[in-house]
């Protein structure tokens, strides 16, 4: 009976023992990485700056004009095109697929970096924690590869802890960070057991880059907290009653625009370079015809929208009613080809519509401006992931430290939203099924 007990004790610690070389390497590789990260964001946010401030500064094009944003993102466009053809790796993940915490082989690197850095500043409607995400896990492979193999469990392991020390730069949060690539990781089958201690050794000890140790403070890392904005202690019970069909709103709203974009896949499959094209195009008239019906500027509808969000809230000129209405049409479009077509991460965009739709309807009687964007960011995040648990961890942290107060209204508007996106897409596959024509 003794040997018989002891059998599986004696494997459980010699997995144990196992375990402790990918959790040891994921500490190691966490700060390298995390500097890596923190080096691509800040080259992407200089970019950023030099095209839509420094430059029409400089030209003495202020406001922007209206046609401004189209030879930047015809630029982008070319770029990204290339990525997708000559380079290994096709630029990366489709962001319409969501998030992935798959390790990205060191060779797709290149084509990954180029159309990030090709695209995304230049206007194109995503963000970048998709490329981050690539960037941790194929450095996670790069640093390890001595003594891990590269097609072992342990791999994907360090992989996603890779994964969680990049994003964490982006989020300002190796909390945040690692809930999002164990949920991830979750969704591609990956034992979350496994994969939450290396990635929340990772994502922490990578976020002494920019939280400091003793008396080195850190490396500058812009703040996801909303500009403005003035949280109430608590919400109103008309607050509350709001929050549903607000929910249910923004998940069909979320819906149509990546069905549009489920369209456009298997063109953008066969033609990249060609589609990559058109969705640059798309954004670029999108954007002058919001500025010549709005008279607002052109550069709310390009870009991912994450640094736009304090426009409305009322750091900036907040825009009125109908250019909200333009602005949810304009860059919903130009959001949903990106997603098809280019590269980057659908989470910033997700958020900056979502809190379009709640400015918009927060003239609703009794709904206040603060609840009504913590619901539609809230909504519009767990219904495009969709990844409810990182949802509401994201709005929570972007609401700042008085966010305790919105954490109900947050909650519900994920669980609504999640459940509408989830049953809206049972619902389209089944008719799909039903409809579809026979092929000979």
């Amino acid at each position: 009976m003794a040997a018989t007990s002891d059998g599986p004790a004696s494997r459980r610690r010699a997995d144990g023992v196992r375990y402790l070389r990918p959790l040891g390497l994921a500490g190691l590789i966490g700060i390298p990485i995390s500097v890596a990260a923190f080096a691509f964001l800040a080259l992407l946010h200089r970019l950023t700056a030099f095209v839509w401030e420094d430059l029409p500064e400089t030209w003495g094009l202020d406001p922007v004009p209206w046609w401004w944003p189209v030879p930047w993102l015809l630029i982008g466009g070319a770029l990204v095109a290339v990525a997708l053809t000559r380079l290994p790796g096709h630029g990366g993940h489709v962001p319409i697929d969501g998030l992935s915490a798959e390790p990205v082989p060191p060779s797709h690197l290149p084509g990954v970096l180029l159309a990030a850095l090709g695209g995304l500043p230049l206007g194109v409607v995503l963000g970048p924690e998709a490329p981050l995400i690539a960037v941790g896990g194929a450095l996670a492979t790069i640093l390890t590869s001595r003594w891990i193999a590269r097609k072992s469990p342990e791999n994907a392991l360090l992989g996603a802890s890779g994964s969680a020390a990049a994003v964490a730069v982006v989020f300002g949060s190796p909390l945040v960070a690692a809930v999002f690539i164990l949920e991830s990781a979750g969704r591609a089958g990956l034992r979350s057991t496994k994969v939450v201690l290396p990635c929340l050794l990772s994502a922490g000890i990578g976020a002494l880059v920019f939280t400091g140790l003793g008396v080195w403070t850190g490396l500058p890392v812009a703040s996801l907290q909303l500009p403005g904005l003035d949280v109430p202690a608590r919400p109103d019970l008309a607050d509350l009653l709001w929050t549903v069909p607000l929910a249910v709103l923004i998940a069909l709203g979320v819906t149509m625009v990546h069905r549009l974009g489920r369209r456009l896949v298997p063109r953008a499959k066969r033609r990249p370079a060609l589609m990559a094209m058109v969705a640059v195009t798309v954004t670029a008239v999108a954007a002058a015809l919001y500025e010549l019906l709005t008279g607002r500027s052109p550069v709310e509808v390009v870009l991912s929208g994450q640094d736009s969000l304090g426009t409305l809230t009322g750091a900036g000129e907040a825009p009125g009613m109908w250019a909200l209405v333009a602005l949810l049409a304009f860059k919903g479009l130009a959001y949903a080809v990106s997603l098809a077509t280019l590269r980057g991460g659908p989470i910033f965009p997700a958020v900056f519509l979502g809190a379009a739709a709640g400015a918009l309807l927060s003239g609703l009687p009794g709904f206040g401006l603060v609840p009504a964007m913590a619901a539609g960011m809230a909504a519009a995040t767990a219904a495009i992931l969709p990844l409810p648990v990182s949802a509401a961890v994201l709005i929570t942290l972007l609401l700042g430290s008085g966010s305790a107060g919105m954490t109900p209204i947050v909650l519900i508007a994920v669980v609504v939203a999640f459940m509408t996106d989830q049953l809206t897409e049972r619902t389209g596959a089944a008719e799909g099924s039903t409809t579809a024509p026979v092929q000979d």
